[in-house]
């Protein structure tokens, strides 16, 4: 029988984080604990958190899921995966990692180490569209969680040592009763250490991590939209006990131009015509982020009209070519009028009376609906 795929297992998306990941991995994995699922239910709920384990461990490894992502099942190899074969070793492994996440504890060595991955961080960057469609390089400072260099990341005070738990005696676990059953969590003394600190740093105060600010130099791809996320390797929080840090990802806003709107790849802008000249045509000059372009209006052109400039607009970062510019044109109803004007107008508009079927088409068709609808 082949095997499920691990997004559809997990209920995520193939882009979801890993924190949307570790969501759903846990919720399945309450969801078909075997003490909730008694009686004719048990063998299921048990494949079913097994699956659920083998998807998380798969997915939340960041060379496996690519590994996944480009082979599928093939890409991966499902005895690396821990899901220990038969009998219920990899039901003890999956019972002990969800429990281990639900109470703080660490997922190596029986909980005895309580070295953690940094957590990742998000940064908010707002560039403007021609920044966005051009590419920038630029400096972000970004406020963190970094290693003390005075205890290195110990958090004991230098020439002192951690000494064993007296809680847990340095196993790293305690025992708790949990309803009708016992489970063993991660000591909430030492974290799983099984260390404690007599003497703390008295720069970090003991937590081996200071807080702290840092400034990176970001390259931003040309047109990138709202919403891409760039990730930064390694250029998250540090992690405890020494762990490796977490990454950081810069989210993309885009500022609101005053003249272009961006959809996908194209843009849209509004350009304001006189009465003349769409009545008699002529040509307008209208901005493009590479310089100003002449459109030739025709003449009878209406107000809504949309003139394309071809690859006038943005290439995307997935995209082969740039996208186009909409120019919708608006017929602008002169304000201020001289009373020559007005008289001149009045003139036109008594002379436009007899050509109206001719010359207004449009308002003759709507008034003979009208007049159609009050007869019914």
């Amino acid at each position: 029988m082949s095997k499920r795929d691990y997004y559809e297992i997990l209920g995520v998306n193939r882009d979801a984080s890993d924190e949307e990941i570790k969501k759903a991995y846990r919720k399945l994995a309450m969801k078909f604990h075997p003490d909730r699922n008694q009686g004719d239910d048990a063998k299921s709920a048990e494949e079913k958190f097994k699956e659920a384990k083998e998807a998380y461990e798969m997915l939340s490894d960041d060379q496996k899921r690519a590994a996944y992502d480009q082979y599928g099942h093939a890409g991966v190899d499902p005895n690396a995966a821990g899901m220990g074969g038969a009998g219920m070793g990899g039901f003890a492994d999956a019972f002990g990692d969800i429990f281990g996440d639900i109470f703080g504890g660490a997922r190596n060595g029986g909980g005895r180490s309580s070295v953690y991955r940094g957590a990742d961080l998000r940064y908010n960057l707002e560039v403007s569209l021609e920044e966005a469609a051009r590419g920038l390089e630029t400096r972000i400072r970004v406020p963190t969680m970094e290693s003390c260099s005075t205890c290195n990341g110990s958090g004991a005070k230098p020439g002192t040592s951690p000494v064993t738990c007296s809680t847990c005696h340095g196993s790293g676990q305690v025992r708790m009763q949990q309803g009708f059953f016992s489970i063993q969590q991660t000591c909430p003394t030492c974290h799983g250490s099984g260390k404690m600190v007599k003497d703390p740093c008295g720069d970090c105060h003991g937590a081996g991590r200071i807080k702290n600010h840092k400034t990176l130099q970001v390259k931003i791809p040309a047109g990138v939209n709202t919403g891409d996320r760039i990730r930064l390797t390694g250029e998250g929080e540090a992690g405890a006990g020494g762990g490796p840090s977490g990454d950081l990802y810069v989210q993309i806003h885009i500022k609101p131009h005053s003249v272009f709107e961006r959809d996908g790849d194209d843009l849209h802008c509004e350009m304001p015509i006189s009465f003349a000249t769409a009545a008699l045509g002529g040509e307008i000059e209208i901005p493009t982020l590479e310089g100003a372009a002449k459109v030739r209006i025709p003449a009878e052109t209406q107000s809504g009209k949309v003139f394309r400039l071809r690859g006038k607009g943005i290439r995307g970062i997935r995209s082969a070519a740039p996208g186009d510019l909409m120019c919708h044109v608006q017929l602008e109803t002169p304000v201020n009028l001289t009373e020559r004007q007005k008289e001149l107008l009045k003139e036109f508009e008594a002379i436009a009376q007899g050509e109206a079927g001719r010359q207004t088409p449009r308002q003759k068709s709507f008034m003979d609906r009208v007049r159609d609808f009050f007869a019914d």
